[in-house]
């Protein structure tokens, strides 16, 4: 045992009793279904003009886009009281349809969305709702003010044109024009090999730049409408992507990344051929190499969540993400090339970035000074300080923060232990005001619910594991509860002490309060692999396919639970999602003396079957090892010494985890005669569309796991 383990272990009760005298009394009781009402704000959006603000709300399943905008004369802009807001949408079924790529015009007038498109994978449309009539999916516009929406085309990713006449869009991953006005059908712009993303207008309102993808590898495209001619800027065998414009229209910037036969997936990647950032002459062509990643650490891109992974600030300064320390965060290099400068230093993570108007200042969410939080900060596009623009004092989450056009308000994302996400607006002077308060059901148990405690323990080869423990209250001296320990997907993810900022990840936070109500302890661990702990931790060795390392911090969690006096060590279960899934599979499979039941939503069983589902060439005749290595990392390859029961659950129409996976999970079970009970979702897709299956499903967990774990022994 190292020295390091050893203290771990020693402060472990400690923790256990900070989080026992740190629980409320007994919480009054509440329903599943009023802990998920709550209504889940994303595609928070600055308008262009008028210090106008757009996001999107879902509300037990329906979608409706949401406006906020200054009611006070343009000088008191800031003030946050002096913002209303109002839904523009008025849709009202839990259908399905999904809404996003919310889109403003430069006049701030309207708002552009894509509706009932696949907007998890870019796939084929979905039909949970089984729809006779089949799915459609169109770009839509409404009016910020409000009114019925009228259909522009069916197509996705909307670019409207600086001067607002036009909009270029994807269908079938070709580029198609139409005039706003009317006036003219929907027209294919370009016909070109591949499949087209990233639209970006010049600043002029001549030229569209987009990215061509072509299997192996991609282009910098620009299209002039004026003589309609189509540039590809300095074509390689490598994978060019992330395009943006100089502000005067001269000059693309873009990442490259070396072309690469490797076709794998789910195993750590520490160092590659290093990527790097090129400038190209927009009349021209022709490009030069500004920045290149360093040999090893860094040397493979990983992304900020932004709408563009560069961004061209003032003083002609490119700001971009790089893990040059081992840490996510951002540099600054000259558009004439140089030494990159580190803008964000220290031991944490930078995530949702946006440059803020007139580009002399980025503004972000990172996990600094407090590791399993998010908080949002600002730092100077040449450098300088960074100010902390929300407090890290506070227990607060907060991330995807904008700055209105006019430079004074910000408007973000917020939530915390006990009080669901939702868009609030940041005045200069620190002021917060939430957005829409009342779509909060005046039923929301906020103040019955529980505020997890961070806890460090050991993994089962002696590595550091956070994870966040839901204590129920009115646990007696020498009672023992059946416990619960929960996995989320990803695996690049990270649970936060409090509502999580991705909906997913949010229900799942629901569940395990919910859990909690009913006397689990429940257990949400941050394994390896995931994000927020740097890059070594998220690219640990021998992780997924190519080792299952993560195993080693399901067997932790489950000891540091059997091991706490107030658990029932015969009363261990598990549930997950997705990767959280495969360890839930996985801990089932390989320790059903520790792990007495499980509940597995879509999770990977076989990572030859999934691999290729994410990497098409993915060959395993190629390389018979690792394809075998990949299959001993699997759940299906130690179905033999499963005897816990699980429940499977998943959309038949999963598009991340094929439905396959399950089918042939539930034979080898049945093979093996092991209990099991299935869920499936006809036409549903990997992250439930429809909220009322979230709900049959989360009650059909609950109701598994209380059958299985309430017994004295299993």
């Amino acid at each position: 045992m190292t020295r390091r383990t050893a203290l771990l272990l020693a402060f472990l009760p400690a923790l256990a009793l900070l989080a026992l005298a740190g629980a409320a009394d007994a919480p009054g009781p509440f329903t599943l279904e009023q802990l998920m009402s709550a209504p889940f704000p994303n595609d928070l959006v600055a308008a262009p003009a008028g210090a106008k603000f757009a996001w999107i709300q879902n509300a037990r399943g329906v979608r409706n886009i949401w406006v906020a905008e200054p009611a006070a004369p343009s000088g008191q802009a800031n003030a946050t009281d002096g913002y209303a807001a109002r839904q523009v949408t008025a849709f009202t079924a839990d259908d399905g349809i999904d809404i996003g790529e919310l889109r403003w015009t430069p006049d701030a007038q309207t708002l552009f969305y894509t509706r009932g498109a696949d907007l998890e994978t870019n796939g084929t449309d979905p039909n949970p709702g089984s729809n006779p009539a089949g799915p459609e999916h169109a770009i839509w516009l409404v009016a910020a003010t409000g009114g019925e929406p009228r259909k522009l085309a069916e197509g996705t990713a909307t670019a409207v044109s600086p001067r607002g006449d036009v909009a270029a869009y994807l269908k079938d991953g070709q580029v198609w024009s139409v005039p706003l006005d009317g006036k003219a059908k929907p027209a294919q712009l370009l016909h070109t090999h591949g499949q087209a993303d990233s639209l970006l207008w010049s600043p002029d309102g001549a030229r569209l730049a987009f990215v061509s993808r072509r299997r192996d590898h991609s282009f910098i495209a620009l299209y002039s409408f004026a003589d309609k001619s189509l540039l590809f800027l300095d074509p390689s065998v490598d994978r060019d992507q992330d395009p943006v414009w100089s502000p005067d229209g001269r000059s693309i910037a873009f990442i490259r990344i070396p072309a690469s036969s490797l076709a794998f997936a789910f195993g750590p990647r520490r160092a590659g051929q290093p990527w790097s950032i090129r400038v190209a002459d927009a009349s021209t062509g022709r490009s030069r190499e500004i920045w290149r990643a360093k040999e090893g650490r860094g040397s493979v891109l990983h992304q900020i969540v932004a709408e563009n992974q560069l961004f061209w600030a003032a003083g002609d300064r490119i700001i971009f993400p790089w893990e040059g320390d081992g840490w996510l965060h951002l540099y600054a290099v000259p558009a004439a090339g140089g030494p990159a400068e580190l803008l964000t230093p220290g031991s944490f993570e930078v995530e949702h970035v946006s440059l803020a108007p007139g580009g002399r200042e980025i503004v972000y969410s990172s996990n600094q000074d407090d590791i399993d939080r998010r908080h949002i900060w600002r730092v100077g596009v040449s450098g300088g300080k960074v100010v902390a623009v929300t407090p890290v004092s506070e227990a607060g989450i907060e991330w995807s923060p904008v700055v209105a056009s006019d430079g004074r308000t910000m408007a973000l994302l917020h939530s915390d232990a006990r009080r669901p996400a939702r868009a609030a607006l940041l005045a200069a002077s620190g002021a917060m005001r939430d957005l829409a308060p009342e779509t909060i059901p005046a039923d929301f148990p906020s103040g019955s619910l529980l505020e997890p405690r961070q806890v460090i323990f050991s993994a089962a080869d002696g590595m550091a594991i956070h994870g966040q423990l839901f204590l129920p209250a009115g646990i007696k001296p020498g009672e023992r509860r059946p416990a619960i320990l929960f996995f989320h997907g990803g695996s690049r993810r990270q649970m936060l002490l409090g509502w999580h900022y991705m909906d997913y990840y949010h229900n799942a936070y629901a569940m395990n309060q919910y859990l909690a109500s009913q006397g689990y302890i429940v257990l949400s661990v941050n394994y390896r692999s995931g994000i927020g702990y740097g890059m070594e931790f998220r690219e640990a060795l021998n992780y997924g396919a190519t080792g299952a390392s993560e195993f080693n911090d399901v067997m932790g969690a489950g000891i540091y639970l059997r091991t706490r006096a107030d658990v029932d060590p015969q009363r261990i279960g598990l549930w997950g999602g997705s990767y959280g899934g495969y360890l839930t599979a996985l801990g089932l499979a390989r320790a059903s003396d520790l792990f007495a039941a499980g509940v597995d939503f879509h999770g990977v069983h076989n990572w030859s079957v999934v691999i290729h589902n994410f990497v098409p060439a993915y060959n395993p005749d190629a390389n018979p090892d690792a394809a075998r290595l990949a299959l001993e990392s699997s759940p299906i390859a130690s179905v033999k010494t499963w005897r816990s029961p699980v429940l499977l659950i998943q959309g038949d129409d999963d598009r991340n985890v094929p439905f396959s996976e399950t089918v042939q999970m539930a034979e080898a079970l049945r093979r093996q005669g092991v209990e099991f009970e299935q869920l499936v979702f006809p036409d549903e897709i990997h992250d439930f569309l429809i909220h009322q299956t979230w709900l049959r499903a989360y009650h059909a967990a609950a109701d598994f796991l209380d059958r299985h774990l309430r017994s004295n022994a299993p």
